[in-house]
């Protein structure tokens, strides 16, 4: 069925439509982004396009997720551009709230995520992946998807909510979609542009070294090693402050061993006014 893509701001509206393509045996794809849209998110869409009748995308800059000093004021935003992107890739409904549809009052509850946001990003955004999961829990709620498509690149955010929706049996599939990168390897992020023509070249490095050290891990077995690596290639070939570079279990997060059957090498560099967060994950067994 063909379906013309509508903007909706209010949460009863989405939640009566949402009931009307249910009712008619529709399966909803659920895309949830914060806009800025780029290659990343279409890849999202595209891959929501072939398994779904009908595609949702949400488009709100959750503030609960940003804390003190964080970028939440400046993060990009261009709501035209979003709209026009959607359409093209054929998204059916897009569902942008502002901050007071979504947190009418505040809450006195909060979901704490354990031990998985104490690794990689969590570190040092304490409270982020809380406002993560406070934000997904009401979209899926509100949206109540077939199947919610994330990408890879954020893989804490992923094994955050893939290990959210197995515990608490949610109604929805969740989809790991691959990274899209430019030409050169860097992954795509809304945050991209905030990076100078110089760090823009530079950038590149960070999954250089991540492919360097799957290589030594493959050959070695050794995280150690791979990390010590990874990491003189990155501070011998850029400006960029390391946050963290590790290897470690996925998606439990924890340390890697003999038993894993899944390992994520991942990193984070601090550039002069952005952060840029890559991994690989790789399948060691099976």
């Amino acid at each position: 069925m063909k379906h013309k893509m509508k903007v909706i701001n209010s949460i009863q509206q989405m939640k009566k439509m949402i009931h009307r393509y249910k009712k008619q045996g529709e399966t909803i794809g659920f895309v949830p982004t914060m806009g800025y849209l780029h290659e990343g998110h279409l890849a999202l869409v595209k891959q929501a396009k072939e398994e779904n009748d009908f595609v949702v995308m949400s488009i709100f800059v959750n503030p609960a997720q940003f804390g003190p000093g964080e970028d939440y004021e400046t993060y990009p935003r261009n709501e035209q551009r979003d709209f026009a992107l959607a359409t093209e890739a054929g998204v059916n409904l897009v569902f942008m709230p502002d901050v007071v549809e979504m947190y009418p009052r505040e809450s006195t509850i909060h979901i704490s995520p354990g031990n998985q946001a104490n690794a990689l990003c969590g570190m040092s955004r304490p409270g982020h992946f809380d406002g993560v999961l406070k934000v997904i829990l009401k979209l899926f709620n509100m949206i109540e998807p077939t199947r919610s498509y994330f990408g890879m690149k954020d893989a804490q955010q992923l094994a955050i909510i893939e290990t959210f929706v197995e515990d608490f049996n949610f109604n929805t599939e969740i989809r790991r979609v691959p990274t899209v990168r430019e030409a050169d390897g860097l992954a795509k992020s809304s945050r991209n542009v905030r990076l100078s023509a110089e760090e823009r070249n530079e950038a590149p490095i960070i999954y250089q070294a991540l492919t360097l050290g799957k290589q030594v891990f493959l050959e070695t077995q050794d995280g150690e090693e791979a990390e010590k690596q990874m990491r003189q290639l990155i501070e011998e070939n850029s400006s960029g402050k390391i946050d963290y570079m590790t290897v470690l279990d996925y998606p439990s997060l924890k340390k890697w061993t003999r038993s894993s059957s899944e390992i994520i090498l991942a990193c984070a560099v601090q550039f002069e006014k952005t952060r840029l967060i890559d991994n690989i994950i790789l399948k060691i067994k099976g």
